[in-house]
Order: C-alpha cells, then structure tokens, then sequence
C-alpha cells in the first residue's frame, strides 16, 4: 500500500443512518408464506452468483411487509454480503436497478457506505479480493452450515485500505469496465440462445413454417430458399399432426444416447464436474484436466444432460465445444450424452434436450429412491421424435451453428476479461500497480 492511503473499518466507513450495517430478518419474520407474484424484491444466494448483481429471479414481499423489515432494507448503492450458506458472497445493487429498494434474506447483511470517505463500487471490489475475502471468512464456522461467527461484528472490524476517492473511483471504473463488458456478453449469449432455442421450437415444435404454407402464407422471416425446404401440408401421426412427409421415429434411431467413447485410464483429460454444468445457455463455467478413472466421456458435438435430481429439473445441460480437436473429455457418470445421427446436425440435440417436452419426459421417467432418483438412458426407446427431412435438419444447423460459435467467442473473450480482472484486482487494491499503467492494460484489450 503506497504512502497517500489510509486504512479504515468497515464501522468508519458505513453511512451515519440508522441500519446502514444490519442484518437480514430473523427467519421467523419472513416465511415463504410471505411471498407474492409481485412487490418488494427479496434478495437471494442466486442475486449474488454473479459478477456484481443479478437483478433478476427474485421471490417478492409486500411493500408493507418491506416496511415492517425496514431495517433489513436495501437500496441502490448498497452491499450484500452472504453470512450464513455460499459465504464470501458479495454483490452491490446498481445504480441503475430495476427496484428502488429490496430486502435482503435472513442468510444475509447489508451495508450502506458513506459516499463522502469511499465509493461504494471500491469496497465491493475490495471484498472480491483475496484480502478481502481472506477477511470476510477469517471467523468461518464449519460446524454444521457454513456461517461466518457474529456477521456484524466481524464486518464491522475489517480493515479497507483507502486510497482518495478520485484514485477509488478511477480503480472502480477500470474494474468495472472489464465487468461491464463481460455482462454485456453474458446478455448477448442469452439473446442469441433464445432466439436459436425459438428457431428450434418454431420449426421443430409448432412447424410454424408448414402452417404458415399450409394457409397461403409466407413463413415470417424466411428466405424463399428455406421457405422452399417445407411442405405446405400436414398428415395424420401417432403424435396428431405433422408436416407431410416427415416420420415419427423413437428417438435412438435419429440421436445416439450414449455412444461409445475411448480415453485410456489414468490419461489426463478435460473434466468436466456436475457443479459447472449450466442450468441456462450451453457452455459449462469450467472445466479442468484430470486423469481419466471412471466416468462418462465425450467429444465436441455432444449434448450432456444431467439424469439426477435435482440438477436434471434445475436444467443442467451442456453442449460440448470447449474441446480441442480430436480430443475426449470426461465427467460424472450423472451425465447421458445426446448425439444426433447424421441425418441432423449436432446442435439439434442440445436445443432438443432443452425442449420441455424431452425435460418433462425425462422427469416422468425417473426411477430410484427419494432424493436419488435418475433418468435410466433406455428410457428414451420409448420418446418419440418428430424428424425432419435432411435438408431441413441441414439448414438449421447451417442457421444455429453462426449462433452457438458466436456464444463461445463471447464466453471466451469473458473468461480473458476475467482473469485480467481477478490479475489487477489485487494489485490495484494494494497499490503494486497505478492507475495509468492498468488503463492502458484494458484499453488494449477493449
């Protein structure tokens, strides 16, 4: 730490107003009972699995519930700390959020800063270093749930080096520009995925393309060539309706489950664990090199669905392309592998793996005892599936494929930003770097 810094508690540097350190409420103040469709947003563990806030999936309670815990009241600008659970959680409430004010659970804390010693975005940043993680878990206890011993009390003693609040404002803009970019790529990756994941239910589900023919239409948004591809008929399945000349088959003729992969024991390989599955989009948050022992193993292309509860109903679901050429990787023996058979292009089972049709089978299927049960692979002889001609499967993949391979340039790109940020973080909380040489760090890379 260079010599114009000053180190100050968290007590010195929270706002001078009633609850700008608090916890939240006691359990029995706030129940699920509480709950309604819309209010007053609770703040949860999955707010804060994120880089600085996800502003989003939230539980709500009453504006006058909120009043009635207004201690426990959050706002714009403030922190939030995990004490009982994830510890070591922390996020902060953008400027620019959704609500005015939310309410933090009981497994939480808050703290408002005061905005004349420090900025709130250098703190929060502080506390996602190692020093200050390393302070925020120095009181763990590991007896039973993960808490941190007297939350309030050990926030209120951590130190924070404090540098002048131009210099905390300029090493919060550096950071938070490497942030914001990696958020703008996450919600990009969320736009692409849902505009293939419409394509695959628009053609595959709904054949709006064929009804759109069949009534003298022109299929929105389709080139003539595409459109071409399409019969303007349906005929009578086991399944209702579908378009003339398409077949009903049961899945395993069209899609391999499970085929055969090689990886010597022992070989170091890509390890891909059940914990970094996604529940949203196709790319896995890591993966690292482990020697191969017993397990399910997999090739770009695959589409990996986790068969257990309950990670199969929370959405874990990947497609494999993280994956050098030619190269096996492995993972849980939780997982069953999707892949299509020629006649389909390979992303055409992971979209079919998200559908809520193969999910909601896949769940209905499950067999074991409570808490156990998994999805048995033979199973699917008996899913069936609505199957395109060649040409049609082709022209999806030739759409979707642009799509998937955009969504891994961004995530890639986000993982670079990442480890640049996590490589400053430090260094610019102790002063080691200065400001001007980290801006022309991330200007090169921006």
């Amino acid at each position: 730490m260079t010599g114009d810094w000053v180190t100050l508690t968290v007590e010195e540097i929270k706002a001078d107003t009633r609850a700008a350190l608090a916890m939240g409420p006691f359990g029995s103040r706030i129940t699920t009972d509480n709950f309604v469709e819309c209010g007053v947003p609770v703040i949860r563990g999955c707010n804060l699995n994120g880089e600085r806030f996800l502003d989003q999936e939230f539980v709500f309670v009453t504006e006058q519930k909120a009043d009635e815990l207004r201690a426990s009241n959050a706002f714009p600008g403030d922190l939030v700390f995990t004490h009982r659970g994830t510890i070591g959680q922390v996020g902060i409430i953008p400027l620019s959020s959704r609500y005015p004010r939310y309410v933090v659970s009981q497994s939480q804390m808050k703290l408002t800063c005061d905005t004349k010693k420090v900025d709130p975005l250098y703190v929060f940043y502080f506390f996602r270093s190692p020093y200050g993680q390393h302070a925020l878990l120095a009181n763990t206890s590991t007896t039973g749930v993960p808490a941190i011993s007297r939350p309030l009390t050990s926030l209120r003693g951590i130190s924070v080096p404090i540098p002048s609040l131009p210099e905390q404002r300029a090493i919060a803009r550096i950071l938070g520009s490497l942030d914001d970019k990696i958020e703008l790529n996450r919600k990009m990756n969320e736009t692409l995925e849902a505009m293939a994941r419409a394509l695959f239910k628009s053609w595959f589900v709904d054949f709006d393309p064929v009804r759109a023919k069949a009534e003298g239409r022109r299929p929105y948004g389709m080139d003539d060539a595409t459109a071409a591809l399409f019969p303007d008929s349906f005929e009578e399945s086991e399944l209702g309706e579908i378009p003339e000349g398409w077949k009903v088959v049961p899945l395993p003729e069209v899609i391999e489950v499970n085929p055969t992969r090689r990886l010597a024991k022992g070989q170091a390989a890509p390890y891909l664990d059940m914990q970094n599955m996604p529940t949203s989009g196709h790319r896995p948050a890591g993966w690292i090199s482990r020697p191969f022992g017993s397990g399910t193993k997999f090739i770009n292309g695959d589409t990996l669905l986790a068969r257990i509860t309950p990670c199969l109903e929370n959405g874990k679901t990947a497609f494999v392309d993280f994956l050098q050429p030619g190269e096996v990787g492995w993972g849980s023996t939780e997982y069953i592998i999707l892949r299509p058979k020629p006649s389909l292009p390979a992303e055409y089972g992971y979209f079919l793996a998200r559908s809520e049709s193969l999910r909601d089978f896949a769940i209905q299927n499950m067999t074991g005892s409570s808490g156990r049960q998994r999805v048995p692979p033979d199973c699917f002889n008996n899913y069936l599936v609505v199957v395109p001609d060649k040409a049609i499967g082709e022209r999806f993949g030739q759409l979707v494929g642009p799509l998937m391979s955009r969504i891994k340039s961004d995530s890639q790109q986000s993982s670079s930003l990442t480890e640049m940020r996590d490589a400053l973080l430090p260094k610019l909380l102790s002063g080691e770097i200065r400001v001007k040489e980290a801006e022309r760090v991330v200007e090169v890379t921006l």
